[in-house]
């Protein structure tokens, strides 16, 4: 006869059905010290897997998705012609529609389907759920599993090699969280979004000066009519299927001549152009001559942040992208979704911290000032180039050898160190709003975090 589970102090019993992940840290950890001032139910209670397929036409256009860790939200990634788009086979999702990464989930990857991406599609590396809006608020459940907490739950219930962990779904719907009434859930996201909305009000102060600076920038090389291609852009969004060009910037009579309109750009410049190339590209090989190590990932960087955090990690269980170090001063360039503008200089708390095999790292040289390059590469004549040279349908990136192709106004090093100490001033206004924005985030997250968690 089985002995009563308290008797054996070495032994933890499980469901064989309830095993759907052999991780032992997951059955012993996988507990979530959530409220019980609410009744907990199960996800799959009132979120249902939508897998409406379909098969991407050449000729027409589709929307895309982006999901943006840690709660930052779901966005229009791009509109792109069916002929530009490797996966033929994909899924369509739609308005109000709870959306997940099923590798990002353990970073946060959750989100609910805006109206601008009402029929857009996603790959088989997402996952879409109708929502019973009769028990939960979707916007409630996204806050909720963006919470450390929940994503601590997600790394523990994902599976896969090396830093590619993808998330359980019988584990994600069979997890019970807290489910106030809809009213309850309702206030909780309504006093979130008030908080919320002074941070985004701050967010839009800080893009007005990132223009202003890419505009200072533009013009302080001598490019002119900078807003182009902006136009261009505007024209597109307004009749979806047609691309308008000025007669005078055709020098090719294909889909591509909107790189040759860059490079026309380029060369209204008044300073001579150079190739990235030209720089000191570098790469110098990890040897795994200690125990432990800081590690740089491409999530480890943000836009306008630069590096946020270097994860220390056993030398033995180091991924297999960790190869090269970084220095201070270098310039790390992400070039998996370069769009993303995963740029950093190096600060001296990241000095000789093992970075990914994503980055292409340039070294520091006194023949050029690499914080002007980097302002540069957040410009659209950088990224429009990045986008050029990209391959890959699910993983889209530039490789080395087309990312020494990309071309870069080069003024005398006087003239780099001037437009830089200019922007510095405007980049200093641009911290300590970030820093206010944060503020206003944090606050959000941590009230809304005592009302669920223990």
């Amino acid at each position: 006869m089985l002995k009563s589970k308290s008797t054996y102090k070495y032994l933890d019993f499980v469901k064989l059905s309830q095993l759907y992940n052999w991780s032992v840290q997951y059955l012993n950890d996988s507990k979530i010290r959530f409220t019980t001032k609410y009744p907990l139910v199960q996800i799959k209670e009132f979120l249902t897997r939508n897998k409406t397929a379909i098969e991407i036409q050449d000729d027409v256009y589709y929307k895309r998705a982006t999901i943006k860790v840690r709660n930052g939200g779901i966005f229009l990634r791009d509109t792109v012609i069916g002929s530009k788009i490797g996966t033929k086979n994909q899924f369509v999702i739609s308005k109000g529609q709870f959306l997940l990464s099923k590798i990002d989930a353990r970073n946060g990857a959750f989100g609910v389907v805006p109206e601008e991406l009402d029929g857009g599609i996603i790959t088989g590396n997402f996952w879409t759920f109708d929502v019973d809006y009769s028990k939960v608020n979707p916007h409630y459940l996204a806050l909720l599993t963006t919470t450390n907490e929940f994503i601590e739950f997600c790394e523990q219930a994902s599976n896969g090699t090396t830093n590619r962990h993808y998330l359980q779904e019988p584990l994600f719907l069979d997890i019970k969280v807290p489910l106030p009434s809809l009213a309850e859930q309702n206030k909780l996201v309504e006093e979130y979004n008030a908080i919320i909305e002074e941070g985004n009000k701050i967010d839009i102060q800080i893009e007005s000066i990132r223009q202003k600076i890419q505009s200072y920038l533009l013009n302080a090389i001598g490019i002119k009519d900078s807003n182009n291609l902006e136009n261009n852009k505007t024209a597109e969004c307004q009749y979806k299927y047609l691309k308008f060009t000025n007669l005078s910037d055709i020098n090719r009579w294909d889909y591509w001549n909107q790189e040759q309109s860059i490079t026309t750009l380029l060369h209204t410049t008044k300073y001579p152009i150079v190739t990235l190339g030209s720089y000191n590209l570098i790469h110098r090989k990890w040897v795994r001559d200690s125990n432990t190590f800081r590690y740089v990932e491409i999530g480890s960087v943000e836009p306008l942040r630069g590096i946020v955090n270097a994860e220390e990690l056993s030398t033995d269980k180091a991924p297999s992208r960790a190869t090269q170090i970084i220095k201070e001063g270098d310039l790390i360039i992400g070039t998996t979704r370069p769009y993303l503008k995963k740029f950093a200089i190096v600060p001296s708390e990241y000095d000789s911290c093992v970075c990914s095999s994503g980055f292409q790292v340039i070294a520091a040289n006194k023949n050029y000032n690499l914080n002007f390059l980097y302002e540069y590469l957040h410009t659209y004549l950088a990224i429009n180039q990045f986008e050029f040279y990209m391959t890959g349908a699910l993983y889209p990136a530039i490789t080395n050898k087309d990312l020494k192709k990309v071309l870069v106004p080069f003024p005398p090093l006087e003239i780099q160190n001037d437009i830089v100490q200019y922007i510095q001033v405007l980049k200093e206004k641009v911290q300590s709003l970030i820093q206010q924005a944060s503020i206003a985030h944090t606050t959000a997250k941590k009230r809304f975090e005592t009302q669920i968690f223990k």
